[in-house]
């Protein structure tokens, strides 16, 4: 199990002052959802309890509140499906609920239901008009570097109102695609149709080397575009806030992260997607 990074919602999703620890902390636990549907792919969904906020936050605690017996359903209004729960070992959590029949389609709607014990927790979410990539290039400032960064870009269409994730995975590296520093983007403050931008690498919760914010000679890299709705642009906003603020002395952040579930808390959403895969130089 390498990284992790969304299932600190489960204690985003809680934060409160120290005034209310007290009260907050003999709280019933609520469901905590992470799920997704891309187009061209199938759902995937991770669910977990809040985890209390004085608690430790480690694999071991992340283990201890993943839920692994609910029945989850999906549909796209015609046709449904239920998950089924797999482990992958590349992930923290490793237990995922996964699907295999409803395949994502831009301009489609998915409804998520998840009956736990007593609880049912809903949402919905219809999965925007894919932008695809045109170019992603690895740059150095010489060749004698080792280290570069990543230059994107793309075309927003004019007449669309468009939301923006930039991701990107290591191969061998990172099991996942990580939210790109800063790459929320939305399309009010480009000044033409046509973008490019420099990629940062994100910030990994459980990173095992420091962070660095620049791409290696020797990588592999995978650049995806995601295409997103406003309640998802949202929460990542509210997440990356974390990230940069969660530390800071001066400005810290203080707000609970955006979410579209009812009945629980998190994130149930739909993303448009196109991918580049980036090869750099060998190491030397």
């Amino acid at each position: 199990m390498k990284y992790f990074i969304i299932v600190i919602i489960s204690v985003l999703f809680i934060k409160c002052d120290q005034a209310d620890f007290d009260k907050s902390s003999q709280l019933e636990s609520k469901i905590v959802v992470e799920g997704w549907i891309e187009s061209g792919d199938y759902a995937q969904v991770i669910l977990s309890t809040s985890i209390p906020i004085a608690a430790a936050v480690d694999s071991t605690t992340i283990l201890n509140h993943v839920v692994r017996s609910a029945k989850i359903t999906v549909s796209d209004g015609q046709n449904e499906e239920v998950l089924r729960l797999k482990r992958n070992n590349d992930r923290i959590p490793p237990f995922i609920y996964y699907g295999s029949e409803l395949l994502g389609k831009s301009g489609n709607e998915y409804s998520l239901k998840i009956e736990y014990l007593d609880r049912i927790i809903q949402a919905k979410t219809t999965i925007p008009n894919t932008v695809p990539l045109k170019t992603a290039t690895y740059i150095k400032e010489s060749m004698q570097d080792t280290t570069g960064y990543v230059f994107i870009t793309f075309e927003d269409p004019i007449l669309e109102k468009n939301y923006y994730q930039v991701t990107t995975r290591i191969e061998k590296e990172e099991p996942i695609f990580v939210p790109a520093f800063y790459g929320n983007l939305n399309d009010d403050s480009f000044n033409s149709s046509l973008v490019s931008m420099q990629i940062n690498r994100g910030i990994l919760i459980f990173p095992k080397t420091k962070f660095r914010p620049y791409f290696t000679d020797g990588d592999l890299i995978y650049v995806k575009l995601k295409t997103l709705n406003k309640e998802a642009f949202d929460f990542w906003n509210s997440w990356q806030n974390e990230i940069v603020n969660g530390r800071n002395p001066i400005y810290p952040s203080n707000s609970s992260l955006k979410s579209n579930i009812k009945g629980g808390l998190g994130l149930w959403t739909g993303y448009g997607q196109s991918t580049i895969i980036v090869r750099t130089p060998l190491k030397k």
